[in-house]
């Protein structure tokens, strides 16, 4: 019963080895050669009858999850994507309505600010004008006040000129004419003339008007003392 057993080993032997050499060839070629198409550790794994490992979310469940999409995140919100993708957010109705509130907020402030422009502007051109009329009405001014002068000298002039015409003339003609005369002329020549010049015509004139212009004068004369007096006052 030995001698058949001793025959059989070197046979298993060989069959072994010859089994082992086909093993490994079929492993070379899954990892580089054979067909060109690489071999995964799952798929050598399960030539080998070994259970694939299970993918429990660690690195590179990671990796898959970021080359793939990204999972929902908690509340119902999808968490931002890889680089280059946008982010997709799920907005509560409350939320929407407060960003329209804040909208429309931020357009009213815009169209306020934009009426308070345009009220500013306005304001400006109504500043611009109010400056030039009273610049206009100044110049205005000036030149009335430069008529008024020259028409006050040309007055003074042509009184001067009756005043120097009365002096030269004789009493008697001359109160003949001052009787004639209105009572503001009369007083304004009256006033310009030496006092001694005065006197003699009124001596010639009617009694009544010389009183009359008498008193005029003395009224006109308190009333420029009162004047003097209030402009030294202030």
């Amino acid at each position: 019963m030995r001698f058949p057993t001793l025959r059989l080993l070197p046979v298993t032997i060989f069959v072994a080895t010859l089994m082992l050499t086909v093993r490994v060839s079929d492993i070379m070629r899954g990892l580089g050669g054979g067909g060109g198409q690489p071999v995964t550790v799952s798929q050598l794994m399960a030539q080998d009858g070994t259970p694939a490992p299970v993918d429990d979310g660690g690195p590179a469940a990671a990796a898959d999850g970021a080359s793939g999409g990204a999972a929902p995140a908690a509340g119902g919100r999808a968490a931002p994507r890889g680089p280059g993708s946008e982010a997709v957010v799920d907005l509560t109705p409350g939320e929407i309505e407060v960003l329209q509130r804040l909208q429309e907020r931020r357009e009213e402030l815009e169209e306020r600010r934009r009426e308070l422009d345009m009220r500013e502007g306005l304001l400006q051109a109504a500043e611009t004008r109010i400056d030039r009329k009273i610049a206009e009405m100044k110049d205005i001014q000036a030149d009335i006040q430069d008529l008024l002068r020259q028409h006050d000298e040309q007055e003074e002039a042509q009184m001067q000129s009756l005043v120097k015409i009365y002096e030269n003339m004789k009493p008697k003609e001359a109160a003949r004419i001052f009787e004639e005369l209105e009572m503001p002329v009369l007083l304004d020549v009256m006033e310009r003339m030496s006092e001694r010049r005065v006197a003699p015509i009124l001596a010639q004139m009617d009694p009544m008007r010389a009183r009359a212009v008498t008193t005029e004068m003395a009224h006109r004369r308190k009333m420029e003392v009162a004047a003097d007096a209030a402009e030294s006052a202030e």
